[in-house]
């Protein structure tokens, strides 16, 4: 076995942990190899998952507000249509531009592109089965970043044409009459709304009693039913228990406190979480340890109970992020070349990526209470900022919640066009423990939508200048 290629740090999987940490590692110096089994690098984010779903959603969007919101701008629009082969022909070409992209930066950066299904062997080994041979490679260290995979319901199995899952989605060859979407996430409302603004019937179907559980109940409701106003129909607190499909459609029965009812349509959506994909490793065999749900689990260096065999991404606990799983990366790597890694799980970012945008950061003022903080809050709705009012982007708020006692930001919500952008001056603000004033005090070019933003953390202490 002298012959076997030697790296210091094997990666198993390219998504964006997986490239990252290969990238980082190759910085740091360590020989450096990347297992992927798929032709393209950068994983589910990249090929199936977040690029190709918000150029959808961007297309999509600008047919949506061309349509319907030209006019009040006096700007005549007729016979407005769209071209769903083009607009899938121009998401494909974004998301092969990037996957070049990556290519050429672990290249360029001296990683060692494997390709093919990695599985653990022991004694620092993996088998790399590709599609002509298997070969064997030696690590001083391994990185497991095999990302994760939609959940499916035992009575809703995909079969890709009916019910589907999220790679599905976003790749349909025609625009369904009717999609009931199974799970009111992000995944669910990001792709109920592309297919809903190009002429689809989407009934959203949660058994929660309201949308994005990490939101404030109050923001939830604010941007459910900004998003009904759209077009989407909801169903909260309803339970989909049971499903039988025919060639042209599918029925589920659901239970509310309404009673069980049937609903049907030609396309149902399952949107209902991830799961890491962790079957092929060979992790039992190897005798790494995962937990009920098939994660990974690993203490705060990334490693696993296996000597030489780390973790990162959606296959350990946290949020299933692309930028969470690339904080990952950097920090695994910087803790195998010796340095001090790390990453704040509390200044995690979330995204729902419809229009308006959903944006979080910390604790809302309800998961507050439940830990017993004592809080303040302050709220400005965006049809009091003269942005907003300008450019017609006047649905939504944003929402400050502080410490009661100490004034330190605990957490800030965002319901607003850009929202994804805006929020990323409070996760700076937060990181270096800013407080409540601290976001009033800081100068927000006029006008901007992120005058929003130090209006609601003036409101959080009784001082808003803009609102009532």
């Amino acid at each position: 076995m002298s012959d076997l290629k030697e790296f210091d740090v094997v990666v198993i999987g390219a998504g964006p942990g997986g490239y990252v940490c290969a990238i980082r590692c190759a910085q740091l110096g360590m020989k450096t190899a990347l297992v992927e089994k798929n032709p393209r690098l950068g994983g589910t984010c990249l090929n199936i998952g977040c690029i190709p779903s918000k150029a959808l959603l961007h297309s999509t969007e600008i047919y949506h507000e061309v349509k319907h919101g030209a006019s009040a701008h006096g700007i005549v629009a007729k016979g407005i249509t769209h071209d769903l082969s083009a607009l899938m022909k121009r998401k494909d070409a974004v998301v092969d531009q990037l996957g070049k992209g990556v290519k050429g930066l672990v290249s360029k950066k001296g990683v060692t592109v494997l390709s093919g299904t990695g599985r653990l062997l022991g004694n620092g080994q993996i088998e790399i089965s590709g599609s002509k041979a298997k070969e064997v490679v030696k690590a001083k260290e391994i990185v497991l970043a095999t990302g994760s995979k939609p959940v499916e319901l035992p009575f809703l199995p995909f079969d890709g044409k009916q019910i589907v899952h999220s790679d599905h989605a976003i790749a349909f060859d025609k625009t369904p009459k009717k999609m009931i979407v199974v799970g009111g996430g992000a995944i669910g409302l990001e792709l109920g709304c592309v297919w809903s603004r190009l002429g689809t019937e989407v009934t959203v179907v949660e058994f929660l009693p309201e949308i994005c559980p990490q939101l404030d109940p109050e923001v939830a409701k604010v941007a459910r039913r900004i998003l009904a106003k759209q077009g989407l129909e909801f169903m909260l607190s309803t339970k989909v228990t049971s499903a039988r499909s025919t060639k042209t459609k599918t029925t589920l029965t659901i239970e509310n406190d309404n009673g069980s009812a049937d609903i049907e349509a030609d396309r149902v959506l399952v949107a209902v979480g991830r799961a890491p994909c962790s079957d092929d490793l060979g992790l039992s065999e190897a005798g790494v340890e995962q937990d009920e749900k098939g994660r990974v689990p690993v203490d705060s260096e990334f490693s696993t109970n296996l000597s030489g065999v780390r973790a990162i991404g959606d296959l350990i606990p946290g949020p299933m992020l692309a930028h969470k799983a690339e904080e990952d990366g950097v920090a695994c790597a910087e803790i195998l070349a010796g340095q001090a890694g790390h990453v704040n799980y509390d200044m995690v970012p979330g995204v729902v990526y419809v229009d308006p945008e959903i944006a979080n950061v910390g604790l809302s003022e309800a998961q507050a209470k439940e830990r017993e903080i004592p809080t303040r809050s302050g709220a400005f709705p965006l049809a009091a900022n003269g942005r907003a009012l300008a450019t017609g982007a006047t649905d939504g708020l944003v929402k400050v919640v502080a410490h009661a006692e100490t004034d330190r930001l605990l957490g800030v919500q965002i319901v607003a066009r850009g929202a994804s952008e805006l929020i990323a001056s409070a996760v700076a603000h937060m990181e270096y423990g800013g407080s409540a004033e601290d976001l009033a005090r800081t100068i927000h070019a006029h006008p901007t939508l992120s005058e929003s933003l130090k209006e609601a953390a003036l409101s959080a202490d009784g001082r808003g200048l803009h609102s009532l």
